[in-house]
């Protein structure tokens, strides 16, 4: 496993070698893995993609710019960054995960990718992992088009639990408030198996769904 190339292509030279061998990684190869430099990496890139939309699209609504985070941050796109970087080459995995090409699978690909920039965390700082994320993103940040529709929260959600063989959520109203002519709609969007339940308002059934969505999606992906 070439090392030396992969921190060639982030653009970045570990201080501490040790986390970058853990961010690569995976659970079924032992410990220490690669889980909780995953979860930090997670926050981390939400917290730089969020920063940088902010900055370049200053007369976004916030719903547009959650939307454009989350399409950013989904596993489509984390395995797309991943792919680019032939990281599937550099992780260290388990027997069984081998033989059943685990170094090709979407989510471990993105897990990796999330561990690796938490591990530039820890090894550097913030800045150290914002420059490595805007570097590596730059191709699909300068491709996006803020007025192009992208997928919505539901159908991202839909994804996503479909990735982690999980039932599709339950919508329904809890409550309406307000005259005929200017109803507010609350909606629930529940996931038993992971124990997700959010709200989401709008002026009509279809946004308040969609808000709900948005929110559980973010939730799982914390």
């Amino acid at each position: 496993m070439d090392r030396e190339r992969l921190q060639r292509r982030i653009g970045y030279d570990f201080s501490r070698p040790e986390l970058l061998a853990q961010a690569l990684t995976h659970r079924s190869h032992g410990a220490p893995h690669n889980e909780r430099l995953e979860f930090l990496g997670d926050s981390v890139l939400n917290c730089v993609i969020a920063a940088e939309l902010f900055t370049r699209f200053g007369k976004l609504a916030e719903g547009d710019l959650s939307r454009l985070r989350a399409n950013l941050v989904r596993q489509e796109s984390l395995h797309h960054v991943a792919q680019g970087l032939d990281l599937g080459d550099q992780l260290e995995l388990g027997e069984g995960e081998l033989k059943s090409g685990g170094f090709a699978r979407p989510s471990i690909l993105a897990d990796a990718f999330e561990a690796l920039i938490g591990a530039i965390f820890l090894d550097r700082g913030f800045e150290a992992a914002r420059e490595c994320v805007l570097h590596l993103y730059r191709p699909l940040l300068e491709a996006l088009d803020p007025k192009a529709p992208g997928k919505d929260p539901k159908t991202l959600l839909q994804e996503l639990l479909q990735a982690k063989k999980i039932a599709l959520p339950r919508y329904s109203v809890v409550a309406t408030r307000g005259a005929a002519h200017d109803q507010q709609f609350e909606v629930e969007c529940l996931i038993p198996e992971l124990s997700v339940r959010t709200t989401g308002s709008g002026s009509n059934r279809r946004t308040a769904e969609q808000e709900a969505a948005l929110r559980a999606f973010e939730q799982i992906r914390r």
